[in-house]
């Protein structure tokens, strides 16, 4: 117990003496200040995760600016890879028009819908509706197991069904089961082939 509390004094001690430096030794080198906080705040992650490894002065601060750095490389790397994603994208859509098709996914009367649903079950259906999910992948997503999903799934599409035939204009409210009216359940998986 008493080493667990000499790391944790040590790492204070390290902190209270060193955050204005690799804070500092952050906004040098990006373009935002944000990110320079972001470069601090995970630079004593990392030293907070390994305090039963931090080194003593005068080989704290280097040791630190190592960490700084290689966050700095992290973060980069990661600017450059979404960068490079939304060029992608970018010219993926590049005279890509929407079809006007009545299968369209975000309808008024299903955003609407959707808004009265619990924000459980709304998280549910957009993964399995708009993001084209199968159950064991929304169990992935939510980190839960697919026994939680299946029954989840069920019960939020029984409410939003439930939603839309009490808006129906003509107070209809029959449906194939799992099915919403007027959708074509396969819409999702249709546009991510294309």
């Amino acid at each position: 117990m008493s080493d667990t509390l000499d790391h944790e004094a040590h790492f204070r001690a390290l902190y209270a003496d060193h955050f204005d430096a690799v804070l500092g030794f952050a906004l040098r080198r990006v373009d935002r200040a944000e990110d320079a906080a972001d470069v601090a705040a995970e630079t004593f992650l990392v030293a907070w995760r390994r305090r039963a490894h931090l080194p003593g002065p005068p080989d704290a601060r280097p040791w630190l600016y190592g960490v700084a750095r290689r966050v700095l490389a992290n973060q980069r790397r990661g600017d450059g890879r979404r960068s490079a994603l939304g060029r992608r994208l970018r010219e993926d859509l590049r005279g890509w028009e929407p079809d006007g098709s009545e299968h369209v996914v975000v309808r008024a009367d299903v955003s609407a819908a959707m808004g009265r649903l619990s924000g459980r079950d709304q998280e549910v259906l957009r993964l399995h509706l708009w993001e084209g999910l199968e159950p064991r992948e929304i169990a992935d997503v939510l980190g839960v197991t697919t026994v939680v999903v299946r029954p989840r799934l069920s019960r939020a599409r029984a409410r939003l069904r439930a939603l839309l035939g009490a808006a129906a204009p003509d107070g209809s409210a029959s449906s194939p089961a799992g099915h919403l009216p007027g959708s074509n359940p396969h819409f999702v998986r249709e546009e991510q082939s294309r």
